[in-house]
């Protein structure tokens, strides 16, 4: 039998990805680190930049690789399992959201940045690789995390277009809800109030 034929085995798959998102790890890795609750500090947000604010790069790499895996491995399940490319984008967009709005935390979560990362290395590495590189250089020549984050999920569109066309509709919905996330900074971008770092 096709998997893509079989409904329930797609939504169960797709509400398996949505409460592995909501999984916040910023908040067992700073307990583990004995840091502050990283929704009470900082910029207030669950994830890694936040945590190495509070914390140094130590416990920001754990977070940054646990809510990554949490968005790579739904999508590579679903590639192993024999799940079409658009079934794969449906995973990783459950994974994402899951982070932005998790069911474990009233709701209330972090930008998903990391997680769509990890869901996009698993579904598109090329596209999401070059993505990676420019958030690095913009990193390294803004030092600023929303701003970078932004100009990579911006390109992606472009680049899966360009390299791999099959999932530009996966990267144009999470540049949709990512920028989204990231309206605030955005505003305190363009009033050149944003943090570095």
């Amino acid at each position: 039998m096709d998997v893509n034929s079989n409904p329930i085995l797609i939504v169960s798959l797709c509400f398996a990805a949505y409460l592995a998102g909501s999984v916040l790890f910023a908040m067992p890795v700073c307990r583990a680190w004995q840091l502050p609750d990283p929704r009470v500090l900082g910029s207030g947000n669950p994830g890694a930049t936040n945590v190495f604010r509070n914390g140094g790069w130590k416990p920001a790499l754990v977070t940054l690789l646990l809510d990554a895996f949490k968005g790579w491995l739904p999508v590579w399940l679903a590639n192993v399992a024999g799940f079409s490319i658009i079934v794969q984008a449906m995973v990783a967009l459950c994974a994402v959201t899951g982070h932005m709005i998790p069911v474990f935390y009233r709701f209330k979560g972090g930008k998903g940045v990391a997680t769509g990362l990890g869901a996009g290395l698993a579904l598109a590495p090329l596209t999401t690789g070059l993505m990676a590189v420019l958030w690095l250089l913009a990193m390294w020549r803004w030092r600023i995390s929303a701003l970078a984050s932004v100009i990579a999920i911006v390109s992606g569109p472009v680049i899966s277009a360009l390299l791999e066309p099959d999932t530009l509709p996966l990267f144009g919905l999470l540049t949709l809800l990512i920028v989204v996330r990231h309206r605030n900074n955005l505003i305190r971008l363009a009033q050149g109030r944003e943090t570095g770092l």
